[in-house]
């Protein structure tokens, strides 16, 4: 499969990378073993991988080599090339798409290079750093493009101006977020922003097992704690491992938070309103029409005004027997929420396989009180059924960035699959 094919396919794909340092960071992994590592990487559920080149990472081409051994994966080669002669090498040696960065590129100098690997059967992955590299890439016409996190200069970060490309980046190409991925909510707002994949390195060369840390960031479901009105709540939820944190802002609940509290960079701050949406700072916003003074059954989650995935929830304090039915049959991603806790959650995931499960008055001391135990048991349960394969859209599976794909050649919006249910819980949710 070529390299842009394998990130286009349904969910959000990963590209494991293999360095054994980096010019900002030094060392990171020096015994890094090429031939091992992307075996493991293919087995935890890799979409590609890429193989640093150049010396200045302690790489080489024989890594190039070793990594081909041992893996059927897409290879992609990364370094700083600039001739033809530099390419066929890379095809030669087992490569299946070069990295070119605009950075040192003119346009001149993009296009022959560009041409050149297609000739060779070479994916170009063009990486664009600011605003003006994206619109070089686009009028280019890379058909996958790379937008890095990291400012090869100062080697500073900023990933609120990555995912702020990512998200102008054309729907009808295949966009990668590159660098400062360490968690699996970052990789879902680079999900949510419109990447159809992420490209980690340094956090998998630094982990104990870089292969199950890549299947720890790219697994689904995602798991949100709702209903927080407490710091003590939000870290201990932080420390089992939620990758979302929900506060109820709603008027007509006893779980109503003070505000959107501030939550690690492990998690993402989820707003949750009914009727209308005031300007509250979360990271995303969960709102639910209002029927008869409360909220309705299901809702939407929204980045800004753009919906990311549905919510599918239970009437208000009402069971639903179609809800797990309702569910598997959405289109989308979808958050399974309502009657969720340590018990059922395994249940529920295994049945409908959605992108986010979501637990609130079931972890409850009292209302906007958290049992911290309990809180610990659902995180606990969900991650233990967690998949990294992506679901189609009305069927079994697990979601990852969706179940249709933003692929070369296409002009739509990717539509995003899975789809969530709950089983019977204690009580309400709001979620």
């Amino acid at each position: 499969m070529r390299l842009r094919d394998a990130l286009a396919e349904p969910g959000l794909r990963a590209i494991a990378e293999i360095k054994r340092r980096s010019p900002s960071a030094g060392d990171l992994r020096p015994e890094a073993d090429p031939a091992q590592l992307a075996a493991a990487f293919e087995r935890a559920g890799a979409a590609a991988v890429s193989v640093l080149v150049d010396e200045r990472f302690a790489g080489s081409p024989a890594d190039l080599t070793a990594a081909r051994s041992a893996s059927r994966l897409p290879l992609l080669a990364k370094g700083f090339f600039s001739e033809r002669r530099e390419l066929e090498e890379l095809r030669e040696l087992g490569a299946d798409g070069v990295l070119l960065l605009l950075r040192d590129l003119d346009d001149s100098q993009a296009r022959e290079l560009m041409g050149a690997a297609e000739e060779l059967g070479l994916d170009a992955l063009v990486e664009a750093h600011d605003a003006e590299e994206l619109e070089r890439a686009v009028e280019l016409g890379a058909a996958v493009i790379g937008v890095n996190a990291r400012d090869l200069n100062t080697f500073e970060i900023d990933r609120p101006a990555q995912l702020a490309l990512v998200e102008r980046a054309p729907r009808d190409r295949v966009v990668i977020a590159e660098s400062a991925i360490a968690s699996r909510a970052q990789g879902a707002e680079a999900e949510l922003a419109g990447a159809d994949a992420i490209l980690v390195g340094s956090t998998l060369m630094r982990a104990a097992d870089p292969a199950a840390k890549l299947s720890e960031l790219i697994s689904r479901p995602l798991v949100k704690v709702c209903g927080l009105t407490r710091d003590e709540d939000v870290a201990v939820a932080a420390e089992a491992g939620a990758d979302l944190a929900g506060f109820i802002l709603a008027r007509e609940t006893p779980r109503r938070a003070p505000g959107v509290l501030p939550v690690p960079e492990t998690m993402i701050s989820v707003a949750v309103h009914v009727g209308e949406v005031t300007d509250d700072g979360a990271h995303l916003v969960q709102l639910y029409p209002r029927e008869n003074g409360h909220r309705a059954r299901d809702g939407v989650l929204l980045r800004g005004d753009q919906e990311v995935a549905k919510v599918v929830d239970r009437p208000w304090q009402e069971t639903d027997p179609t809800h797990y039915e309702r569910a598997r049959a959405a289109e989308g991603r979808v958050v399974l929420a309502g009657g969720l806790g340590p018990e059922n959650v395994r249940e529920a995931i295994e049945s409908v396989r959605p992108w986010a499960v979501d637990a609130s008055s079931s972890l409850e001391l009292e209302p906007g009180i958290k049992d911290h135990a309990r809180v610990r048991a659902y995180v606990e349960a969900a991650r233990g059924v967690g998949s990294t394969e992506p679901r189609r859209s009305g069927s079994a599976g697990f979601a990852g960035a969706g179940s249709g794909t933003r692929g070369v050649g296409s002009t739509e919006p990717r539509r995003s699959g899975s789809a969530g249910s709950a089983g019977a819980g204690s009580g309400p949710e709001w979620s």
